[in-house]
């Protein structure tokens, strides 16, 4: 279906008009829906007109929440080009990795990041665009505020088809080191939305709302900037990972919603402030410790809903309500360790080994699908056959659902490690262990932490006659890969368990720290 995302848009400014849309906190910013609407226009006819950004171009955002608020959404559908949304706190190598696999054409980026991206994109003949005003002139940069001052805010007039067009691209985390470029079409980030206001919390989206973002909204806490703006709510953009800060923008912004991952709720714990206008704290990527949900919910009132979606399944595929977080029985706290119940408009099968469906209570793999599955993996159709069939994604998640149907994950196909919300591949970091010279062979794995869910472990077997500390190796690995990445432990061993055939079975390692199963205390 065709979309004029500008006249789409004018139809919240109709309803919404003066409300306030945006909120940088940052940088002391503040847009009406009329405002913003605007705004945007300007930047899409100015990345057109003298960008020369048009249809099947590309440009990157590499920025935080206050910048990336201007270029998200209602930016990129109502113009031409695609964009590509990267972690902002993501190493420079993996950044010239995304910029070369998009082929961006333009980079908006930080002032900050001159020092050390400059001469990256400029090799790759990619135009630069800083948010704030660069300290000094140099080839092949622009400010982005300069670039608008001539930039007319009349609607563009682009047409595109919502289904088909690639509007957005993501990078997963990889299990080969390198993660996937996942492709969104519009109807892909609309049924985001539809899924938000699918959940089973009564009165949840209104033009009360007020969401406050700390974690980036070029991912997980983007999902609440779509269901905010169709309910006439405000979008608050916080960029340091500051829990004071957060605390103090909850009270002065007199913000209803935000989305954590449990190891930074815990750390609320130890913050005395006054949170009383918070109405939904929204949660993902692990479960709650029903221990430290009481303390929270004695804190804080029974404010706590769990969302489960991933970069394939850019949208609320299963929730756990208000009301299902309430313990009031061990069957309860059993209920807390799952992943919810699959949200209104989601399909969730679990397959065995053949793609066949399995009954209720076998485990198997969890398979999904709605119009929130992505169009697959740019320029890599050999792994979107691979992990797509028939309009299902292929989790890799191993899980099972109960008769009530409540999804309960097992364990993680791909060896994916989930440490204080952040999703870490094995493969990556084995890579960077196993390039340190004193290191013969690695098995990473995941391992039960109280606070994180999951802390990254590495044992290791060096080569005959090296020696490595464990804190030169931890070091050695967070300057390839970044901090959140590197192992937080590391043993050294005299081998690791082998299949016959001469594959480390991370399996093994595993069970000797979980023994059975996973679990959350």
């Amino acid at each position: 279906m065709l979309i004029n995302f500008s006249n789409h848009f004018e139809s919240l400014v109709n309803r919404f008009g003066d409300r306030e849309a945006i909120v940088n906190t940052e940088r002391n910013r503040r847009y009406s829906y009329r405002e913003f609407h605007l705004l945007t226009n300007r930047i899409v006819n100015m990345m057109q007109s003298t960008l020369g950004l048009g249809l099947n171009d590309r440009f990157i955002n590499i920025l935080e929440n206050d910048n990336l608020s201007l270029l998200h959404f209602p930016t990129i559908f109502k113009g031409p080009a695609t964009a590509a949304f990267c972690n902002y706190r993501d190493p420079l190598p993996e950044h010239t990795w995304q910029v070369e696999c998009a082929k961006a054409k333009v980079a908006f980026i930080e002032k900050e990041m001159l020092g050390t991206h400059y001469d990256m994109l400029r090799e790759r003949q990619v135009t630069v665009v800083v948010m704030d005003r660069p300290d000094e002139p140099k080839e092949g940069v622009h400010y982005f505020w300069d670039l608008l001052e001539t930039a007319l805010d009349h609607n563009p007039e682009v047409e595109l088809d919502d289904r088909d067009h690639c509007a957005i691209i993501r990078f997963t985390g990889g299990t080969t080191g390198k993660g996937k470029p996942a492709m969104y079409s519009i109807d892909n980030w609309l049924s985001c939305r539809d899924t938000a206001f699918a959940i089973t919390d009564k009165g949840m989206w209104s033009e009360a709302t007020r969401v406050l973002h700390i974690a980036p909204i070029s991912h997980g806490s983007g999902m609440l900037y779509l269901p905010s703006f169709y309910s006439g709510g405000c979008n608050v953009t916080q960029n340091t990972p500051d829990l004071k800060h957060y605390c103090t923008n909850i009270q002065k912004e007199r913000i209803t919603h935000s989305f954590l991952v449990p190891t930074i709720l815990y750390r609320l714990l130890k913050i005395d402030a006054d949170m009383s206008s918070m109405r939904y704290m929204l949660y993902g990527a692990a479960p709650m410790s029903p221990s430290k949900l009481k303390q929270l919910q004695a804190k804080m009132g029974n404010i706590f809903v769990q969302v489960y979606g991933s970069t394939e399944h850019f949208g609320f595929c299963s929730n756990l309500s208000i009301e299902q977080h309430i313990i009031r029985t061990p069957e309860d706290e059993v209920r807390l360790s799952s992943a919810g119940q699959p949200t209104s408009g989601v399909e969730f099968i679990i397959v065995d080994e053949n793609g066949q469906k399995v009954a209720p209570g076998e485990s198997g793999e969890i398979w999904m699908r709605s119009r929130s599955i992505c169009l697959g993996y740019l320029n890599a159709p050999e792994k979107t056959a691979e992990e797509f069939h028939n309009g299902f994604w292929k989790s890799g998640d191993i899980g099972y659902m109960d008769k009530d149907g409540f999804i309960h994950l097992i364990d993680r196909k791909k060896d994916m490690i989930i440490s204080g919300g952040f999703n870490i591949y094995a493969n990556e970091v084995e890579g960077a262990v196993n390039s340190h010279p004193a290191v013969l062979m690695s098995a990473v794995v995941g391992i039960p932490h109280e606070e994180w869910g999951e802390s990254v472990h590495a044992e290791v077997v060096l080569h005959d006659h090296s020696e490595v500390s464990e804190q030169e190796l931890i070091n050695f690995v967070k300057n390839r890969i970044g901090n959140y990445k590197a192992p937080k432990s590391v043993k050294v061993v005299k081998e690791l368990p082998m299949s016959v055939v001469g594959k480390i079975l991370r399996r093994k390692v595993r069970e000797r720290y979980w023994g059975e199963g996973r679990k959350i205390s």
